[in-house]
């Protein structure tokens, strides 16, 4: 009986292979990417990806990734495109097409009637010498040295890096576009990660009554007071004209505590945080988590456009939002 390779190392070994297919994509990102980039930031249509086999499923993913990042996109199967599918393809679109080897029948075949019909081409090859490669206005190499299979057969490496390539080309048309968390929102509205991106601010903020707020010169003991009835650990502080002065936090008190500060002679306006971060009502709930996150605060304050407070919320009002 043969003895049983070792899985682990074996698996290590695949993950190796595959991490260097990546990284020796990264000089091969020349004029031709910016060249793919450009037609399809050109395109009046849609993108339409083909492939066969691995890379038809390859193919699959980069067209699902290009439309959920504003990129009009969606996969046409060759072989189908022979058989009646071409029809899906208008002249103001652009052709993906992948095929590690460059010569994928289904797709050569299909070469002639994308040329007649002035469709404009992109490939996606491991051969910038083939047929496909020199069809293509912009051809993309992703070719690699070998497969992570041991027999250098299965579509292994070479798939992954079509992949990776695949998503650096829908992430650099989302950057040129100008792409933002509420245009991704619109294009998931469904589920968890819907509510995360559609709800706003104003959506989730205490705002009249249950606002916390007191005015500049009120009282630490009174500020304590009101930050307990409205149950936010927080509140705003206010100038006379009613723009926002500062915020007190739970935190703002730890600290004011551990300075020896005598909570019932001590004014709100000693121990507050001067201003402190704010959002506007119609921001994303998510792109205020993030603020949160990266300031490592617990709440914020919602102002309006002459910095007057409107709402607050914490982060347990964004966690039955549902938003984290």
């Amino acid at each position: 009986m043969s003895q049983r390779p070792d899985l682990i190392e074996t698996a290590r070994r695949t993950i190796r292979m595959e991490i260097e297919a990546v990284q020796d994509l990264l000089p091969r990102l020349d004029t031709s990417f910016v060249k793919a980039c450009e037609m399809i930031l050109d395109c009046k249509g849609r993108v339409v990806v083909v492939g066969m086999g691995k890379s038809g499923h390859i193919g699959n993913k980069i067209a699902a990734t290009l439309a959920s990042t504003g990129t009009a996109s969606f996969f046409v199967h060759p072989a189908e495109a022979s058989h009646g599918d071409m029809g899906m393809i208008t002249k103001d679109d652009i052709v993906l097409a992948l095929s590690n080897s460059g010569t994928t029948a289904e797709i050569v075949t299909l070469l002639p009637l994308i040329k007649r019909l002035g469709i404009r081409l992109i490939s996606m090859t491991g051969n910038p010498e083939s047929p496909l490669a020199k069809a293509a206005e912009a051809n993309l190499d992703a070719r690699v040295a070998q497969e992570a299979c041991p027999l250098n057969l299965a579509p292994t490496s070479s798939t992954t890096a079509s992949l990776v390539l695949g998503d650096a080309l829908a992430i650099a048309l989302l950057e040129a576009r100008g792409f933002t968390a509420e245009d991704f929102a619109f294009s998931h509205p469904g589920g968890a990660l819907g509510r995360r991106l559609l709800l706003k601010v104003e959506n989730v903020m205490h705002a009249g009554d249950t606002l916390p707020q007191v005015q500049r010169g009120t009282s630490l003991r009174d500020a304590l007071l009101e930050m307990t009835q409205k149950g936010l650990g927080m509140t705003a502080v206010l100038e006379r004209d009613g723009r926002l002065a500062g915020i007190f936090t739970d935190g703002d008190l730890r600290r004011a505590l551990d300075k020896g500060i005598d909570v019932r002679q001590a004014l709100i306006d000693e121990v507050m945080t001067p201003h402190g971060k704010t959002v506007h009502g119609e921001m994303l709930a998510a792109e205020a988590l993030k603020i949160m996150e990266d300031n490592k605060i617990s709440a914020l304050v919602v102002v309006d456009a002459e910095d007057r407070p409107v709402g607050a919320f914490n982060l347990g009002d964004l966690l039955r939002a549902g938003v984290m």
